[in-house]
Parts: structure tokens; sequence; C-alpha cells
């Protein structure tokens, strides 16, 4: 696990821009601790920083080369069939200097080019250098575990892991991206391909660039996961597969050349991860977890279940966030505006776990890939409802949006959005600032800038590609394409690595979500039941207790958070002269946000997406020059 970085020229004749290569690597020390490598080849510089996994030898240092130095290689991440790929590389004559996953790559194209992709399993962001051809090829894993920052400007092409270390580069102007905030203020974080900066983008998941001198065209996919090639038989052959494939998954992502444990929360996901881990261990199982001292948000008594089944060597630790002071901690990582609460416990976490171990495995990706959330019920029953004859679709909706009783406010809320749009109805669920509230809270500058839902829009352009047929199915892709790679694996990313942490998520290998896509719909959501098959594939394996329970996931208490905790920050840091005169918002509509919160109303989410949006503003863009 590691940072990479570089610069490609805009021509040959030009030099390579090093300083600036050499200040965003010294800004990601924190993804590299043990080594830092630069190298220079006319045109090209790339840049490393180096956590050692796999051969800890100085050998397997990068930049990395070929036997002759016309191939160079920077990659973050791991290649987990890199010893079958090795043996039938070294088969066709090719010569190994390290046992380094990575040199694989290098051989690998040597022998297929640019489509040497194709053949890597495992989580990567690599950019390859080929002096011969003068090409340059940056690529991303096919699910986006591992993250790729660029800019294309007048003197080349410039690129990193990680958006804050791409700015110390100081090779673009620090221009917000209002299509970015807003797409953040909607769904609290900035989709792929956009970043909070104008011309500044993420190289989407399983896409890939190859890039001359003079030449950066668009990124172009090489993946694609298909929900349309549906598998037909038995579900005892279903379930025999899909436990024969995480056992697999699990098993390769345990090759390490130092220690390496498990995040473990109580949830059926991290659970099933560290069952298959002790199973294919001969050692007891490092695992960790954080709780919080308010039962009410802690998965603690559940984890320690689960540690006690398999007698794990586990570590736990209550956590009483000192909101204050982490706040900067997140917005300096992230880079970009960021407000998924849960960064907060995957931050400490992370920080918990690397006192121990190095490499951790999680359970990302099981929500995705198994339709866990409810969103993916509603989506089902609105389905069913709307497809019953004549009015009655209209009239269930009426009736239910006026249902009078307070705490059945869900039910309310989903009776007025059954009849709107798929995308619409979806936004409805996942929002923090849907569409009807940003145009509020929007100053009238701002609000000339969109007259129109862009998110809806973009989503419903990919909700109108996707290959699946049924309401669950299309969801699955869409959160698939979003969701996951700009949020969850973000979050999991900037956190385990800001402590040297290298986080791997078995759920994602992608021999395993191929064949998950292809699982039936009607399967993983038996009636209104989520994850139905994936707790069949597991029932022998956890305490009942685990596999039965409902999703909690990482639950903050953040409506307290900012009543309390936050609660003066909040207003100092929304109201104050630099807020106003940044000119995004309406100042009374923030200012009825706070009051409505503190009279009751449930608005933590909101203020806390708006906090961190004008924390990013002031670390990075206010008084810069660059």
């Amino acid at each position: 696990m590691c940072g990479i970085s570089g610069f490609l020229s805009i021509d040959s004749l030009n030099p390579a821009q090093v300083e600036a290569v050499e200040r965003i690597s010294r800004q990601m020390s924190h993804r590299g601790p043990d080594e830092s490598g630069l190298r220079v080849e006319g045109p090209m510089v790339l840049g490393h920083r180096r956590l050692s996994i796999i051969d800890l030898s100085p050998e397997a240092a990068q930049p990395m080369s070929n036997e002759d130095d016309s191939i160079m290689l920077v990659i973050n991440g791991e290649i987990y069939n890199f010893a079958e790929l090795r043996k039938d590389l070294e088969l066709r004559g090719h010569s190994f200097r390290t046992n380094s996953d990575s040199e694989v790559a290098i051989h690998l194209y040597e022998e297929r080019g640019v489509d040497f992709l194709d053949e890597l399993r495992g989580m990567f962001a690599l950019a390859l250098w080929d002096a011969n051809t003068k090409r340059l090829v940056l690529a991303r894993d096919r699910f986006g575990q591992k993250p790729i920052f660029y800019h294309v400007g007048p003197q080349g092409l410039v690129f990193a892991s990680e958006l804050q270390a791409l700015v110390a580069s100081g090779m673009f102007p620090r221009e917000p991206d209002f299509d970015a905030i807003d797409a953040y203020l909607a769904l609290q974080y900035v989709p792929s391909p956009l970043s909070a900066y104008r011309n500044v983008y993420k190289l989407p998941p399983g896409h890939r660039m190859v890039c001359s001198p003079g030449n950066f065209p668009d990124p172009e996919p090489y993946f694609q996961l298909r929900f349309d090639q549906l598998d037909g038989r038995k579900q005892d052959d279903l379930i025999s597969e899909l436990r024969s494939r995480l056992e697999e998954a699990v098993r390769i992502r345990l090759v390490s050349d130092v220690p390496l444990g498990a995040f473990l929360s109580g949830g059926i996901d991290s659970s099933l991860i560290v069952a298959l881990m002790a199973r294919a261990s001969n050692l007891p199982v490092k695992t960790f977890s954080i709780g919080f001292p308010s039962k009410d948000h802690s998965e603690l008594g559940y984890a320690r279940q689960v540690a006690e089944f398999y007698q794990t060597e586990h570590h736990e630790m209550i956590v009483e966030p000192d909101m204050v002071s982490v706040v900067p901690d997140l917005v300096e990582h992230y880079g970009e505006p960021y407000g998924d609460t849960s960064a907060v416990p995957t931050w400490y976490l992370s920080k918990f776990t690397r006192q121990s171990v190095t490499v951790a495995l999680s359970g990302d990706a099981g929500d995705e890939a198994f339709a866990g959330y409810n969103r993916y019920r509603y989506a089902k029953l609105a389905r069913l409802l709307r497809s019953l004859p004549g009015r009655i679709p209209n009239l269930l909706a009426e009736t239910l949006g006026r249902i009078p009783i307070p705490a059945l406010q869900p039910v309310r809320d989903f009776g007025r959005r059954l009849m709107q749009p798929e995308v619409v109805r979806y936004l409805g669920l996942v929002a923090h600032f849907p569409w009807d509230d940003r145009k509020k809270l929007y100053s009238e500058s701002m609000a000339e800038k969109f007259n129109r839902d862009f998110i809806a829009e973009h989503f419903s352009a990919i909700l109108d590609a996707s290959t699946a047929q049924d309401a669950v199915g299309r969801l699955l892709d869409l959160d698939i394409q979003t969701y996951l790679p700009d949020d969850i694996l973000v979050k999991v990313d900037i956190a385990s690595m800001a402590h040297s942490l290298e986080a791997r998520c078995p759920l994602l290998d992608h021999h395993l979500m191929s064949f998950v896509a292809s699982i039936p719909s009607k399967l993983k959501m038996r009636g209104f039941s989520s994850k139905y098959l994936l707790r069949q594939a597991v029932r022998d394996l956890l305490p009942p207790i685990i596999l039965k329970r409902r999703k909690q996931g990482f639950a903050l208490p953040i409506d307290r958070w900012m009543r309390q905790d936050l609660a003066a920050m909040s207003h100092d840091v929304l109201q104050d002269s630099t807020a106003r005169q940044r000119g995004l918002f309406k100042p009374a509509a923030v200012e009825k946000l706070l009051n409505d919160h503190k009279r009751g109303e449930s608005r933590g989410l909101q203020i806390w997406n708006l906090l961190m949006l004008e924390q990013w503003f002031r670390r990075f863009i206010d008084g810069s020059s660059s």
C-alpha cells in the first residue's frame, strides 16, 4: 500500500516538473512512511511513497522498472493473484528480480500491452510509463478501492493518490467547482469524475487513461459489472458456489509479510470475514472494534460474541470522540468536502488498529452487493405497488402520505414519494439536502447556476444505462457505481492510510462481485429480507444472533453533537462574516436551520455537511495564491 504521483509534460522537449512531484510526495508521507522514490525519464517523472507489505527488501522499492529500464511503474495496492501470474510469465521467459507483486504488472504489460489490466486481481491505482512508445497508462481498479486524482493543464498532466497532495503541486489554481459543491450538498460526497476543484478529476473506477506527451484523452472503461447475465441454477448450487468464492476471496487476501488483522463491527459482513479468516489460519485472528459510551450507538457486544466464538485476539476501545479537534484532521486528509459522519469512527478505528497491525481486512461492500440497505426494500415495494391496476397506486400514495400519526413519518414520506420517478425517489431517501432544500438554501447567485437538479440527471443517466432489469438490481448497480466508490471506499482509504494502515476488502474481489451480480435479486432479497443468499451461505459460521440482527452500522449521535459538542463551533463558523460573505447561502436560511435544530428538529446531518464544507473552504481556498 502506497501513494503514487507523477507528471507527464505537454511535449518531449519540455522538462518534467520534478519539484512539483516532490511536493506531492512529501504531502503523502503518511501513505508510505517506509520509503520514498522518484525517477525521471525524459518528459515523465514518477513518484512513490512505500508502505512495505509484500517483499520488504530494498529491491522491491518503487518506481520499479524492467530489465532495460524502458518501462517504469508505480502502483498503490495489492495484486492478489501475482504468484500464479508470475509462474506463467516465467514459463514465457520473463525474469524477476524481486518477490514483489508489483513487478508482475510490468512483465504482464510487456506480454499484453494495455490489456494487462484484465489479468490483475486486486485493488490498485497505477501509473506505467513505456519509454519506447512514449506512452503513460493510468489505471484504477474495477470498483475504485484505490484513488487517482489528475489535472491536465498548459504544462501537462499531473496526478496523485490524494487530492490534498495534488493541490500541493501548485500546478492549478484553487478554484472551487460549484457543480461538485452542489453534488456534495445532495450526497455528502463529491461523485466521480468530479472533484471539488475546477479542472481536477477523479479517474473513475474500472477506467484507464492512455496518454502521451500532448495527447491526454478522456478515460476509457476496461471493466463493466453486468447484471443481465443471470445464473439460473438451483438455490443450493448458488449457495455452494457463493461459499466457495467467499472462502477464496478471503484466503488470497491473507498473504502478507507484516502483521495482519480485521475490523470487527459485529455485523454480518465483518463477522463472516473474521470467521473465514479464522478457518483459513493456524493462528488466532487479531480483531479490532470500537464502541461509544452510549449503548444505543455501540456494537461492541455483538463484536465480542463473534470474537469469543472464534477465540480471536480481540482488541476493543471505547471512544468519546474529541469532535472539535478531529474536524480539522478530517478536512485536511479528505482534501475536499466530505460529510459522511461515519468517517469519525472509521478514523479512530484505523488509528487504534494500526497500533497492532499493518493490514486489516474489512467487510465493506456487503450491503451494496447483497442488498443490505432499506432503500432496496422501498424500491421493491414501490415497484410492486405501482404495478397495481388503475388508480390504486395513486390512492395508496395519497392515503399513506396523509397518515396523521407523528411516529409514522417514514410511512408518510414513502407515500409522498411513491409516484415519483425512480431517481427522484432514490434521492429523496439518500440526499441530505434534496433539490427543494438546496433551492431554499442557495443565495441568488448560486441559484442562478443551478436551474435544474444535475445530480438527478447524472444518476438518471446511470440508471438508463444499467444492465439490471428489476428495481433492486438497478439500485445495486447505481450504488456500486456511485455511493460505494465515492463515499464508502473513500472513507476507508483516507482514514486507514492517514494512519499508514492497509485495508483489504474481500467482498470486492471482482470474481466474487461478478458472480454475485449474476444472482437473481429475489435471492439477494427474499420477500423483504435482505442478504438472504449470503446468510444461507454462511449460516454454519456465525452465531444465530449475528445472522438475524438488522443492520446498524456506525450510528452516531450527530444530532446531540450538533446541539452540544459542536454547537458553538457550528454557530461561530456558519454565521460569521467569512461564511456570509462567501455568498453561497442565504444567511437567514442557515440561521433558520441552526435554530430549527436547537428547538428539537433533526437537522444535525445538514449542519454537519455545511460545517465540513465551510471548513474546507477556509483550509484550501481562502487566501490561496497558488
